[in-house]
């Protein structure tokens, strides 16, 4: 298992939940692929790949742009998240990222910036084995601009009260990354430690 390390100025740490803490993708997109058959539809997962990190809502609203389709993007989200809680206690952490946060408790602060719904995340820590293990939680039901907007970094940060410069973000999605960086923080791509 490869082992993350930080640089010396990093003073604060900030997770993506779903496919950077939690391995949650293929339960997300199993989720996914039943409601689009309820609608008698199909995506592949190459196309959804492409919102990681996004809520569920704006992809829909984004899936209806690109499509023509008429899906309610708010009865969607909401159906679609039940089917993910239903088998959320298949999840699994990401260990390096895993290790990263146990390394790093209470000697940095450290925060979840997810644009997945509040209880889905909390709930995804939990199974995981890291409820009420950070500072702050930050999620769609927050009042922050998504990602790839900055705005739920810098949100994450200023809580922690540390400068966005001092910031890793760690995350596995083009959107988190681009905010990340837009951010002005350091950003760590996940990617290439789960998929070696």
């Amino acid at each position: 298992m490869e082992k993350i390390n930080i640089s010396p100025e990093i003073k604060a740490l900030i997770f993506d939940c779903d496919g950077t803490l939690a391995d949650t993708m293929a339960l997300h997109w199993e989720a996914w692929h039943a409601m689009l058959a309820f609608y008698d539809k199909k995506l592949d997962d190459n196309y959804l790949d492409t919102m990681r990190g996004v809520p569920t809502n704006l992809m829909v609203q984004r899936i209806n742009r690109d499509f023509g389709w008429n899906l309610d993007p708010e009865e969607f989200s909401k159906e679609k998240e039940e089917r993910f809680v239903a088998i959320l206690d298949r999840v699994k952490s990401i260990d390096p990222v895993f290790e990263l946060a146990l390394r790093h408790k209470n000697k940095l602060p450290m925060a979840v910036a997810s644009g997945g719904e509040r209880e889905t995340v909390l709930a995804t820590l939990k199974n995981i084995e890291l409820g009420d293990f950070f500072d702050t939680v930050l999620t769609a039901a927050d009042d922050v601009a998504p990602k790839p907007a900055p705005d739920i970094f810098l949100e994450a940060a200023r809580r922690m009260q540390v400068a966005p410069e001092n910031c890793l973000v760690l995350e596995d999605g083009e959107a988190g990354i681009q905010a990340a960086k837009d951010a002005g923080m350091h950003v760590f791509d996940v990617r290439p430690i789960i998929n070696n």
